[in-house]
């Protein structure tokens, strides 16, 4: 896995240093082709309620001024990890004037130990962006420093009924099929629910590759037959019993409720970089670790980076688990 994040930077700095069109970087690690390499382009598909997918072959010099990223599970292995690694793939992208998103679920503390400033000089850090908390808070730089430029945090009392909806979810499933359930309250604008207590990531905080499996033997031994179309329906009514328009992701492990997902992030980010630097959407390639099909129409967290404002971009996995990249969402 450590492996994998040190290759996703060399697939970057390959594709910008050299021009290399990216179906000739078919990488091999241990005698097996490298998932993350390989890149999808997303169109929608008119009359249809779902995302259509098609490998792309990207045809010429592709010089990308635009790179959006995961972090956990993508940049680096986990919070806890060096990301040393990382940040030097990163400072030789920003020196070259590109324009680098971190788009994420955590909060700053939790990337690079909330240091990473300390990382680039101020005029690095102007080519910076973080667009984290599942659509909470949006990053830029100004003379050094971190500062939020836009962000969606809900007063006291929509907050309170967003954990009154996540309390609701776990007293329905307790109640009505002895599922035991965990609740995370301390995020800004969402709430985390643990579906699997027993099961510890450590500090490994993204989808493990066995967990979708567990899940699913779990919902089912549990008596929910709806599998995670269950979960997300019952977040959405949920939110509606208390006055709010819920968004739904789930990791397998967690099932997370609140009013905006990293598609925020990515829309106002991306106008930013429009306004600001003239970019087009095409010039612009989009990683993460979690674009895979969870079940029919229900794909993890970074899928979520596919909006209809940047669909035109390029999408890359990191790693296939589960059900395989399907890196697209229900629209």
């Amino acid at each position: 896995m450590a492996g994998d994040c040190i290759w996703l930077w060399k697939v970057i700095l390959s594709i910008l240093n050299t021009g290399e069109m990216l179906w000739k970087l078919r990488l091999r690690r241990n005698g097996r082709r490298c998932a993350f390499a390989r890149m999808v382009k997303c169109s929608f598909c008119l009359g249809e309620n779902r995302w259509n997918l098609e490998e792309k072959e990207i045809s010429g010099l592709k010089k990308y001024k635009g790179i959006f990223f995961d972090w956990d599970g993508t940049a680096v292995l986990s919070r806890k990890a060096p990301a040393d690694e990382a940040v030097a793939a990163m400072k030789g992208l920003l020196l070259q004037g590109v324009k680098l998103v971190i788009v994420s679920g955590t909060t700053y503390e939790n990337i690079a130990g909330g240091k990473l400033e300390d990382y680039f000089t101020n005029e690095e850090l102007g080519h910076l962006y973080l667009g984290l908390g599942r659509g909470a808070y949006n990053y830029r730089y100004e003379e050094g420093r971190p500062v939020v430029f836009e962000d969606r945090i809900p007063g006291c009392e929509d907050l309170l009924r967003i954990h009154d909806a996540a309390y609701g979810i776990h007293r329905e499933l307790l109640r009505d099929y002895g599922l035991p359930t965990e609740i995370v309250f301390l995020r800004p604008n969402y709430c985390k629910i643990d579906l699997m207590v027993e099961n510890d990531r450590k500090d490994q905080l993204f989808m493990q590759e066995n967990e979708l499996d567990l899940l699913k033997k779990s919902l089912t031994a549990h008596g929910i037959q709806g599998g995670l179309h269950e979960m997300t329906a019952l977040a959405v009514r949920m939110g509606e019993k208390y006055g709010m328009q819920l968004k739904a992701t789930c990791d397998a492990k967690y099932l997370e409720v609140g009013i905006s997902d990293k598609s925020d992030n990515v829309d106002v980010i991306m106008g930013e970089l429009e306004r600001k630097f003239g970019m087009q959407i095409g010039e612009c390639c989009f990683w993460g670790d979690e674009f895979v099909g969870l079940e029919d129409g229900i794909y993890g967290s970074d899928s979520f980076m596919i909006t209809d404002r940047t669909r035109g971009g390029d999408f890359g996995q990191r790693g296939q688990t589960g059900a395989g990249c399907a890196a697209g969402r229900r629209s």
